[in-house]
């Protein structure tokens, strides 16, 4: 990834945080946390990965309510930073912290078998 490119997914990830916790206002978007975005060196294509906190339906909700609010996100991103052309925006959940904790608690467990 180019610097500039990693520049823009630093920003981008700082605004989304914000954007998605302050402006967005559908009752179906859980607690969700920004953990990276992926932008493509050209610039065209920023996976935003997301940890939402919730089981099973409410992840499935909030993604409901971030595709539906893909527009106004974008919108919003373009209005605050200075980039001729807005990313389109992919949203992925990010399962690694959950995997973390998984590795985790079988860690634990094997400690206290030992």
């Amino acid at each position: 990834m180019s610097v500039r490119a990693n520049r823009v997914a630093e920003q981008m990830k700082k605004e989304l945080g914000d954007i998605l916790n302050r402006k967005i206002k559908d009752p179906r978007l859980g607690f969700i946390t920004v953990t990276d975005v992926d932008v493509t060196g050209d610039l065209q294509q920023a996976t935003v990965f997301i940890s939402i906190l919730g089981n099973e339906k409410e992840r499935e909700d909030s993604l409901l309510a971030l595709e539906k609010a893909h527009g106004f996100i974008r919108s919003e991103i373009g209005n605050r930073m200075s980039l001729r052309k807005v990313p389109e925006l992919l949203f992925e959940v990010d399962s690694s912290l959950e995997y973390g904790n998984k590795i985790d608690e079988l860690l634990r467990d094997l400690n206290k078998d030992s």
